[in-house]
C-alpha cells in the first residue's frame, strides 16, 4: 500500500514563511517613519551644490502627431509683357477756317447823313426818299425820339419834312376835321410800311452805334436809347382811335378838341390823331409788330 503524502507544511516552510513575514514588517516601519520625520539638509551641501533651474516642460498637443511642415517660400512668376508696336499717328485733317468777313465800319456821326440815305435807299421809293431830312439825320432821328417818348413834340428836330398841304376843318354847326387833310399823311404811312420788320431792325442795329453816340451828346447813357425808343413807340399805341370825327373848337388861327378827354391827350398822341383812323391803323400794326422784332 502506498504512502499518502502530508499535507501539513514542514519546519523549513513554516520558517521561511516567518522570515518573509519579519522583512515586510520591517518595511512597512521604514517606510512609514521616513514620512513622518522632515528630512535635514545639509547646509555646506546647499551652498557648494548649484542646482540648475529646471524650465517646465511644454504641454504636448497630443492631437498634432506631425509638426507642421514649413510653408514653402511662393514662388512669384515674372511676366514681361511683349511690346507694343507704337500706333501710327492719325493724319491730322487740315482745316481751313475762313475769315469771317470783317464789318464794315461807319462812318463818324457828322459824316454819317450819306451812309444812311445809302442805306435807306435799298428799300423805300423816290418819293418816299424824299421826305426825310437829309441833314443830321441821326441826331435830329435821336431827339425826335426822345422827346416823343415824353408825349412832345420836337418839330424843329423832325426827322421828316412837314406836309406840304396845310390842315383844314369843315366849319357847320360843329367843326370837325376835313377827312381830306388826313390824305397828307398817308405818303409817310407809306414810308413806314414799304419797309419789313427785319428791315427796319436791320438798319437800326447797323447805326446803333452812331444812335447811342448821338444820344449820349444830349446827356444819356447810350444803351438807354433802346428803353426810349420803346417808351416812343408804345406812346403813339396808346392813342386811341376814334370811331367817329371829332368836334373842334376854333381858338383863333388854332383848333383843339371840344371834349376833354382827347384835348388833355399828348402833344405827340393829338398829333397822331390828326393822321385820321385808317392811317393810324395801318401805323398801330407796324408799330406793334417792329416792337416784338427790337424785343427778340
Amino acid at each position: 500500500m502506498s504512502e499518502q503524502p502530508s499535507t501539513k507544511p514542514s519546519q523549513t516552510q513554516l520558517l521561511f514563511a516567518a522570515v518573509v513575514v519579519m522583512a515586510l514588517i520591517v518595511v512597512a516601519v521604514f517606510i512609514l517613519s521616513s514620512k513622518s520625520e522632515q528630512p535635514v539638509e545639509n547646509e555646506k551641501f546647499k551652498q557648494d551644490v548649484v542646482v540648475p533651474a529646471v524650465e517646465p516642460a511644454k504641454p504636448i498637443n497630443t492631437a498634432q502627431s506631425q509638426p507642421e511642415p514649413e510653408p514653402e517660400p511662393e514662388v512669384v512668376e515674372t511676366y514681361e509683357p511683349e511690346p507694343q508696336p507704337e500706333p501710327t499717328p492719325e493724319p491730322v485733317e487740315e482745316r481751313i477756317v475762313e475769315a469771317k468777313p470783317a464789318e464794315p465800319q461807319l462812318p463818324s456821326l457828322d459824316e454819317s447823313d450819306a451812309e444812311v440815305q445809302q442805306s435807306l435807299g435799298e428799300y423805300l421809293t423816290e418819293q418816299s426818299l424824299g421826305l426825310l431830312m437829309t441833314e443830321d439825320m441821326v441826331r435830329r432821328t435821336v431827339v425826335f425820339v426822345d422827346n416823343l417818348a415824353q408825349g412832345k413834340l420836337a418839330k424843329k428836330h423832325a426827322p421828316v419834312s412837314a406836309p406840304v398841304d396845310k390842315f383844314m376843318a369843315l366849319e357847320s354847326d360843329i367843326i370837325i376835321t376835313d377827312p381830306n387833310s388826313f390824305e397828307r399823311y398817308t405818303p409817310y404811312v407809306d414810308m413806314l410800311t414799304q419797309m419789313s420788320n427785319a428791315q427796319i431792325v436791320r438798319v437800326y442795329r447797323k447805326f446803333q452805334p452812331l444812335i447811342f453816340e448821338a444820344y449820349e451828346e444830349i446827356g444819356y447813357e447810350g444803351e438807354d436809347f433802346n428803353y426810349t425808343l420803346n417808351e416812343a413807340i408804345t406812346e403813339l399805341l396808346d392813342t386811341p382811335i376814334p370811331e367817329t370825327s371829332l368836334p373842334l373848337i376854333k381858338d383863333s388861327v388854332t383848333y383843339s378838341y371840344a371834349y376833354p378827354e382827347w384835348e388833355k391827350l399828348s402833344d405827340a398822341q393829338k398829333q397822331f390823331l390828326r393822321m385820321g383812323p385808317a392811317n393810324m391803323k395801318r401805323v398801330k400794326t407796324k408799330l406793334e409788330a417792329v416792337k416784338k422784332s427790337l424785343a427778340n
